[in-house]
C-alpha cells in the first residue's frame, strides 16, 4: 500500500524516494538495504583489513617461533661443536662419519622401537579419556587422529601444536563439541601429571635402595622432594573435588555460563573435569598408561645416548628416569616447532647438572630428534592412507534406524495387502 501512494517516486533498487527537479541527484545505493544500513559499506573493507592484518601477525609469529628454535639450535650445536673442556661434537662427527666408527645400532633400533610404542600408548590414553565421556569414538580414529597431532607438535610451534588439529577434527564428529575439546585438555593434563608421578615414584625408590648416584645425590634428591610435593597437592585437590556434592557443581556450572562469551564453553568444560571425577577407573587407568608411556620416553632418549656414547660416558639409567622428565617438561612449554633448540638445551644443561660433559647431553637429545622426526613422517603417511571410520555407536544407531525402518515398511505392506483383500467384500 506505501509502495502504490509513493508511485513512480519509490524504487527499492536505487532511492528511497526520487529526486526533485533542479537538485543533484543524491548518491545511489546498491538497493534499499543500502540506504537503512549504510554502515555495511564502510565496516566490510575494514574487517576485511583487519583479517589481512590478523593473518600477517600469525604468520610473523610463527616465523619468529621458528627462527627461535632453529637459532637457537644452531647457537647450542656451534657452543657445543668444539668446547675447550674437551671432546665435543665435532669429535663425534670425526670418530662416526670420517673415521668409519660405526655407532651402536641396537641401542638405536631399540629407542625407535620403544618410542613408537611409546606414542601408541598415548592414543589408547585418549581413546579411554573419549569414551569415558561417553561420545562415539573409535580406536582407529583415535589413531587416526593422534598421527596427525604427532606430526602437527613435531612441526609446528610448541609441541602443544598438536592438540589444535586433535580438538579440531574430534570437535567436527561430535554433538557435544565442548566436551570433545575438553578431551585433549584433559589428556595432556593427565599426561603431565603422569610425568610427575613417575619422578615421584621412582625416585623415591631410588633413594630409599641407595640407587641415587653418590655425587650428585643432593641435586636428585632436591628434584625428587620437588616432584612429590607437587603430586601430593594436586592429588589433595583432586580428593577434595570428590567431597564436592553434585548441586554444587551444577550450581558452579550455572554461574560459569553468566561469563560473557566463554560461559557455555566454560560451563561445559567444567562438566567434563566433573564426569572425569565420576570416573575413577577411567582416569586410573589412563594415569597407568601415561607411566608406561613415559617409561618408554626415558628409555628412548637413554638408547639414544647409548647409540654414539658407551654406558660410562652418561649418567646411570636411574639418573635419566629423574632428569629425562625434566628435559621433556621443559621442551614440551619451548614455544619452537617441537621444542626444537629447547630440548637440546635442556638436556644439555641437565646432563651438566649431573656432572657429565654438556655435549654428551645435547648429542644424545640430537639422535632423539631424528627418531621423533622420522616417526611423525611416517605417521603422517600412515595417517593420509587411513580413512575415517564410522564411530561404532554411530553404526548401531544408523543399524538401528534402518531397522525400524524394515519393521515400518513390512507393516505398510501387510497393511496395504489386509486393505486390498477386504476392499472386494466391503464393495459386496
Amino acid at each position: 500500500m506505501i509502495i502504490a501512494l509513493l508511485g513512480d517516486s519509490f524504487d527499492p533498487h536505487r532511492n528511497l524516494v526520487k529526486n526533485p527537479a533542479g537538485q543533484p541527484p543524491p548518491k545511489q545505493a546498491e538497493c534499499y538495504a543500502c540506504l537503512v544500513f549504510p554502515c555495511r559499506q564502510r565496516i566490510e573493507p575494514a574487517a576485511q583489513e583487519l583479517k589481512r592484518i590478523s593473518v600477517r601477525k600469525r604468520i610473523l609469529i610463527a616465523a619468529l617461533k621458528y627462527g627461535l628454535g632453529f637459532g637457537l639450535l644452531s647457537w647450542v650445536i656451534w657452543k657445543n661443536w668444539a668446547p675447550a673442556g674437551g671432546q665435543g661434537l665435532q669429535a663425534v662427527v670425526q670418530r662416526i662419519f670420517v673415521d668409519g666408527e660405526p655407532i651402536h645400532y641396537v641401542p638405536l633400533i631399540l629407542a625407535a622401537g620403544i618410542y613408537i610404542a611409546g606414542v601408541l600408548l598415548t592414543f589408547v590414553r585418549w581413546y579411554i579419556l573419549v569414551r569415558a565421556q561417553e561420545l562415539p569414538f573409535t580406536l582407529k580414529s583415535a589413531m587416526r587422529l593422534g598421527l596427525l597431532g604427532l606430526f602437527y607438535s613435531t612441526f609446528l610451534p610448541s609441541s602443544v601444536g598438536g592438540d589444535i588439529p586433535k580438538a579440531y577434527f574430534i570437535a567436527r564428529g561430535q554433538s557435544r563439541r565442548t566436551v570433545a575439546v575438553a578431551t585433549v585438555m584433559i589428556d595432556r593434563a593427565v599426561g603431565l601429571w603422569g610425568l610427575c608421578l613417575l619422578v615421584a615414584l621412582l625416585g623415591t625408590i631410588f633413594w630409599a635402595g641407595g640407587m641415587l648416584e653418590a655425587n650428585v645425590a643432593q641435586t636428585l634428591q632436591s628434584i625428587v622432594i620437588g616432584s612429590v610435593v607437587i603430586c601430593l597437592a594436586s592429588a589433595a585437590v583432586w580428593v577434595l573435588l570428590g567431597f564436592l556434592p553434585e548441586w554444587r557443581a551444577q550450581r558452579f556450572a550455572s554461574r560459569l555460563t553468566k561469563i560473557p562469551k566463554v560461559g557455555q564453553s566454560a560451563a561445559e568444560f567444567w562438566r567434563a573435569i566433573w564426569m572425569y571425577r565420576r570416573k575413577e577407573a577411567s582416569i586410573i587407568q589412563a594415569l597407568l598408561l601415561s607411566l608406561a608411556g613415559h617409561v618408554g620416553f626415558v628409555l628412548t632418549y637413554y638408547f639414544s645416548a647409548l647409540a654414539v656414547f658407551s654406558t660410562d660416558q652418561i649418567p646411570s639409567l636411574s639418573t635419566h628416569f629423574l632428569i629425562v622428565p625434566i628435559g621433556m617438561t621443559i621442551q614440551a612449554g619451548f614455544p619452537a616447532p617441537g621444542g626444537v633448540g629447547g630440548g637440546e638445551y635442556a638436556f644439555g644443561a641437565l646432563y651438566k647438572l649431573v656432572d657429565y660433559p654438556e655435549v654428551n647431553g645435547v648429542l644424545g637429545a640430537l639422535v632423539q630428534r631424528v627418531i621423533t622426526w622420522t616417526v611423525a613422517l611416517g605417521g603422517f603417511i600412515a595417517y593420509l592412507r587411513m580413512r575415517p571410520s564410522l564411530p561404532q555407536v554411530r553404526q548401531e544407531e544408523e543399524n538401528a534406524v534402518l531397522e525400524e525402518a524394515d519393521s515400518c515398511t513390512s507393516a505398510s505392506l501387510e497393511i496395504r495387502q489386509t486393505s486390498e483383500e477386504s476392499a472386494p467384500a466391503s464393495k459386496v
